[in-house]
């Protein structure tokens, strides 16, 4: 699970797994796979280290 902050300051988490799509509208909108829509004040690019970050971490203690 990788921690965000929606835009009202609110804290949480997400499976990284079902994000479908990071649009920034100038807000960066977060689309799941459930249909859901985020707006969120992290950028597109940290939310893709998050998720770079969070693959790491998984695959590592698979793998390890």
């Amino acid at each position: 699970m990788i921690e965000v902050t929606k835009i009202n300051g609110a804290k949480m988490m997400i499976n990284p797994s079902i994000i479908e799509v990071i649009e920034e509208t100038p807000d960066t909108v977060l689309t799941l796979t459930t249909g859901r829509k985020l707006i969120l004040k992290e950028s597109s690019q940290e939310i893709r280290n998050l998720v770079k970050t969070w693959n790491k971490e998984v695959f590592c203690t698979t793998i390890g």
